[in-house]
Formats: structure tokens, sequence, C-alpha cells
């Protein structure tokens, strides 16, 4: 993800983006992201709301992360990470918070599914600007 923040991008409808400073893994929003992939996975759907009603935001404070700002891409059944982030790549709204210059955390989660998921995996990356 950084080599493409590095590189700048062209995000479709969403607009290009300059090259942008490369993000810092940042554990208690990989806390958050796991949550809500073990969440997704347990439940067998997919949503940005969490099965108690939790936004990505409400999900990283609960995990320590004091945000200012905050943005999540999820995806589910691609097999690897590249596969995965080619996806976001190609979406523009999922470019666009990868890309954005403004996000300067994240932390990423990738939890296999099971013989009764709908999906084979079940990712989350949720990035953050601190307060």
């Amino acid at each position: 993800m950084n080599r493409y923040r590095a590189a700048g991008a062209s995000c479709g409808s969403e607009g290009n983006f300059a090259p942008a400073a490369a993000l810092r893994w940042q554990d208690s929003i990989a806390q958050a992201a796991l949550k809500h992939s073990d969440d997704m996975q347990s439940g067998n759907f997919f949503s940005h709301t969490g099965s108690d009603g939790s936004s990505a935001g409400q999900r990283m404070s609960a995990a320590g992360y004091s945000w200012r700002a905050w943005g999540e891409n999820i995806a589910a059944g691609q097999s690897s990470v590249s596969s995965v982030v080619a996806g976001w790549m190609n979406s523009p709204g999922h470019c666009a918070n990868l890309m954005n210059p403004g996000f300067t955390d994240i932390g990423v989660a990738c939890v296999k599914g099971g013989s009764g998921n709908t999906y084979g995996t079940y990712w989350t990356m949720d990035l953050g600007t601190p307060r």
C-alpha cells in the first residue's frame, strides 16, 4: 500500500492523488480491523457496520486509538494480499481512502472463512489520523 502512496494514483471518479507519505502500522487500529473481520466471518455477513451496529470509528476508539479522522476498506473472498489491494486500487472510493494524504496510520486484518461462510476470507483495512 505504501508503494502505491509513494507513486501517487488516479482513483477514477475520486480524482488524482499526488504521492503521499507512508502509512505507519498502528496496533490498536489492527485490533479494530481484526475485530471487524472476525465479526463478519462469525456472522457470515459483509458490511462496514458491525453486528452490534458499530462503525469503524467506534471500533477504533474501543481499541484505544484516539482519532481525528478515519476510513475503512473491506473486501471478501480474495485469496492474496496482492489481489485485495489491486481490487481496492481499482475501486475509486477504496483507492481514495488508501491514497488520502490525511491518513497517517493503518491496521489490516484477514480472517479465513469456514465451511459455512459465503466467503473464504474477510479483509478489513482501517486508516486513521490521530487526534
